[in-house]
């Protein structure tokens, strides 16, 4: 989706956008690779604040009419749907910390 924002935005919005979501992708992966409920959970929750940062930045783009309407409607919702699978996964991971 980026690719189509203006060339100006190479540095800016274009990357601040692709950079949460490496990091929301990254986290996902540590958190993944941690073998204590306590760190997973740590690293989710990072993950909920990268896929804030990712929400908020596809606000700006359709606001300033870098995507359409109908493009922000669709990547919104599948980020709501991201939101409620992490979301899970923070959950099971304090369940699991409070049994250990």
């Amino acid at each position: 989706m980026t690719s189509t924002f203006p060339r100006s935005e190479i540095f800016g919005l274009s990357s601040q956008l692709r950079g949460a979501m490496v990091s929301f992708t990254s986290n996902i992966a540590e958190g993944f690779s941690r073998k204590s409920y306590r760190e997973k959970c740590q690293f989710y929750s990072m993950v909920l604040g990268s896929l804030t940062e990712v929400q908020n930045q596809l606000l700006i783009a359709r606001d300033i009419k870098y995507i359409t309407s109908e493009e922000f409607t669709k990547v919104a919702g599948q980020t709501i749907v991201v939101n409620k699978i992490t979301n899970g996964l923070v959950k099971s991971s304090k369940l699991k910390t409070l049994d250990s």
